[in-house]
């Protein structure tokens, strides 16, 4: 499909780096966060919430920089594959699996697009990888099969098994995405798209809402939880994503996400209390290794 394409030099890790953290550091901690709110409101809506205020949070700030215009036809490809697929569908399934799995395992599932993204950046993208970055991939699945704790999924609920499937499927859709937006990239930076990007996954969310949580919403004391995540979380976390994604090899960016299950792990445990392990303490030495096996190339 085309032609072939090789990891990406140094320069260009080097210029993706920055983006990676900011992702690393935003979305670590918003599964906690959005844990602790589901006290107080249903998943759905808080997951349109998400969406609908980080479309207006982006919308106003590039009004205010002069920088908010109508998409044109190049772009359409993007915003359709990240309205829909990496927000809509992983917003939607992501936070109905937090009814039934702990939010730092939340964090870890969600966010593993190793799993498809590097099969599929090789099918569809035609990229080599090299032997050091695939050991870093098996490092780092081995991490995470730590993490996930199988061994122990009989004894944490009939839902733990259905909860872990739609954290899969949202990983699933995170990588289409990913590839779509590496195919097919934009025309204009996908900072000045994420209001239609959002604007898209609201549209597909509410008719969602209003089926399935007809009597749900969000509680007074959710709405803190909602704003950080709404209006800073997702529009700015989100475009570091992307950007990342982008700028980095399939193979680098997806085992760079393999640190955002990690922290946000150690944050379920500081702040919601979820025990800390030796499967958590051994499974985020092994991602960092994976981390820096895949840096080295």
């Amino acid at each position: 499909m085309g032609t072939t394409t090789t990891a990406a030099p140094r320069a260009g890790v080097a210029a993706g780096l920055p983006y990676l953290g900011v992702s690393v550091c935003l979305f670590g901690g918003v599964w906690p966060v959005t844990k602790a709110a589901l006290v107080h409101a249903t998943p759905l809506w808080f997951a349109l919430n998400r969406a609908g205020m980080a479309a207006v949070a982006t919308a106003l700030l590039l009004a205010a920089l002069g920088r908010l215009r109508w998409p044109v036809r190049a772009d359409l490809p993007c915003i359709a594959a990240i309205g829909l697929l990496q927000l809509g569908v992983f917003f939607a399934l992501a936070h109905l699996a937090l009814g039934f799995v702990p939010a730092g395992r939340t964090a870890i599932l969600a966010n593993v697009t190793v799993f498809w993204l590097i099969p599929l950046s090789v099918w569809l993208l035609g990229e080599r990888v090299s032997r050091g970055q695939w050991q870093a991939v098996v490092v780092g699945l081995l991490g995470v099969g730590v993490l996930m704790q199988p061994w122990a999924w009989a004894a944490q609920g009939p839902g733990v098994l259905p909860g872990y499937l739609m954290l899969l499927a949202a990983s699933l859709a995170w990588s289409l995405a990913i590839l779509v937006t590496r195919r097919l990239p934009p025309r204009r930076p996908v900072m000045e798209l994420l209001p239609w990007c959002f604007a898209l996954g609201t549209l597909l969310l509410l008719p969602l809402a209003l089926w399935r949580e007809p009597a749900g919403g969000i509680g007074a004391a959710a709405w803190p939880h909602a704003a950080f995540i709404g209006a800073i979380a997702a529009p700015v976390g989100t475009w570091a994503t992307i950007e990342a994604g982008r700028r980095l090899s399939g193979i680098m960016a997806s085992v760079g996400f393999l640190a955002v299950p990690a922290l946000g792990v150690a944050i379920s445990n500081l702040w919601l209390g979820e025990a800390l392990g030796w499967d958590v303490l051994l499974g985020g030495a092994l991602i960092a290794a994976s981390v820096v096996l895949a840096a080295r190339g």
